[in-house]
């Protein structure tokens, strides 16, 4: 095995495969939440590339459970390789932390007038909204945990703290981006926080919350990459391209995008410099990506699952696949707002990214959460559109089916779902409770919908995806 990448390997990697800037040469501007692969992969990336221009935004990379990443990139000086066609190694992440064991650094980070942007890749799940209402979920243990007087381990429980500091001593704006698929994302991320402010026992609470809205920004945002999880031939090939091993190697297509509404109030990385669009209203960019890209996904996920594929790749390999892509899209289309909005090219695009052979996304992988999920990407299609047509209701029939089916994908609610099939209900009625604990309770009241679910239900279970 080669030797490991660090810091003083550097000069080892052929010149075309080094990073734009290095970590020792940058300062912790930006702290983001959630060291998973898609953040090296995206938000890195372009933060890098800001670097490289001479300004010394660098990245405090900040893991709310798992230890593995931050030990890991510690282990390489913060120095990752990303592999989108070609391979490279990326300089931006200055300092990997761990969100309880290191409270005391990310407070006195986040406390710190020169940190003016955090970014947050941290899932659905990890804004820990009620689906009813959109509201931060006040029950959910570790929310309450937090509320009651321990040193905070949520993610908002940090943040909430962590500015409540902040408006008690410098003051100073900061920039909260939210980088997570949810329609909204930054008028979520400063639901569920306020929500948390107003609910803490603090004195102060009032004039807390009286400094979030003067000075804490939360642009909305979109973020597109297919970045799949790394796998052990990923990061063979990656040493291959770079002479070193890095056990942090990520893979992503090609593509790129991220869109960032302007309602900043304190300094940011340029990150226009790497092509990122900052507008006016993110809005349209983000329904079209969650209706279209991500409501296929989650389609793709289910439907293949359900025949027996693994990968989106195979997936589009069907003689249905590139079908749903397209008939998902139709049935979404007309609930997009009217916007200069390529729709046609962006579904183009879609099917070509998705078959893309090199990108193994795992079926599994984008199942995962599918309670959460589906409630941002089909839900609100539904709705608009008074019901689901074929492709829509086929999907819905897919995950009604995982929900019963050990697939190998997780979900918050399990338990919850996989009870509403006890004592043999019809699967009618069955759809019905599904819908209710995703969040779709008026969705559950048409029995027009959860009949046409139900009709799809025998194919889907025989591995059928009929459109």
């Amino acid at each position: 095995m080669s030797a490991r990448l660090f810091l003083s390997t550097l000069d080892t990697v052929a010149e075309s495969c080094r990073p734009l800037v290095r970590p020792d040469e940058l300062r912790p501007k930006v702290v983001h939440f959630g060291l998973g692969a898609f953040h090296r992969a995206h938000q890195a990336v372009y933060t890098e590339a800001v670097a490289a221009s001479g300004q010394p935004w660098g990245i405090a990379a900040v893991a709310p459970r798992s230890p593995e990443p931050v030990d890991a990139l510690r282990a390489q000086d913060g120095l990752f390789s990303v592999t989108d066609g070609r391979t490279r190694v990326v300089g931006s992440v200055v300092e990997a932390l761990k969100m309880v064991p290191d409270a005391a650094r990310v407070d006195e980070l986040l406390t710190s007038p020169d940190v003016t942007v955090v970014t947050l890749t941290i899932t659905e799940k990890g804004y820990c909204r009620d689906p009813r209402t959109g509201r931060l979920d006040l029950s959910a243990p570790e929310v309450a945990a937090d509320l009651a007087g321990r040193p905070p381990r949520s993610v908002l429980g940090r943040l909430a703290t962590s500015l409540a500091n902040r408006s008690r001593s410098s003051g100073a704006p900061v920039n909260l981006v939210s980088c997570d698929n949810a329609a909204g994302n930054g008028v979520a991320l400063k639901a569920v926080l306020t929500d948390f402010v107003a609910a803490s026992p603090w004195p102060d609470r009032d004039a807390v919350l009286s400094w979030i809205e003067e000075s804490v920004a939360f642009p909305s945002t979109v973020v597109d990459r297919i970045v799949p999880a790394a796998t052990e031939a990923d990061r063979d090939a990656a040493e291959a391209a770079l002479g070193v091993r890095d056990e942090m190697a990520v893979v992503g297509e090609p593509y790129r995008q991220w869109v960032l509404e302007n309602t900043f109030v304190a300094a940011r990385p340029p990150w226009e410099l790497d092509g990122a669009l900052v507008v006016p209203d993110a809005t349209p960019y983000q329904l079209m990506k969650l209706r279209l890209l991500n409501g296929a996904h989650s389609a793709l996920a289910y439907c293949g699952l359900a025949a027996g594929c693994r990968t989106v790749s195979d997936t589009l390999a069907t003689a249905w696949g590139e079908k749903l892509v397209r008939g998902l899209a139709a049935e979404a289309a007309p609930t997009l707002p009217v916007a200069d909005l390529d729709v046609p090219g962006y579904v183009d695009a879609l099917v070509e990214r998705f078959a893309n052979p090199a990108i193994g996304h795992r079926l599994r992988q984008i199942g995962s959460d599918g309670s959460l999920k589906i409630a941002e990407r089909w839900f609100p299609v539904l709705r608009e559109r008074g019901g689901a047509g074929p492709a829509l209701a086929t999907a819905l029939a897919a995950w009604a089916h995982t929900t019963r089916e050990d697939f190998g994908t997780t979900d918050p609610a399990a338990a919850d779902l996989a009870a509403c099939w006890a004592d043999e209900p019809g699967d009618a009625v069955a759809v019905a409770s599904l819908l209710r604990i995703a969040g779709g309770a008026g969705l559950a009241e048409d029995r027009a919908l959860t009949t046409a679910v139900a009709e799809r239900l025998p194919a889907v279970r025989a591995g059928r995806i009929d459109l």
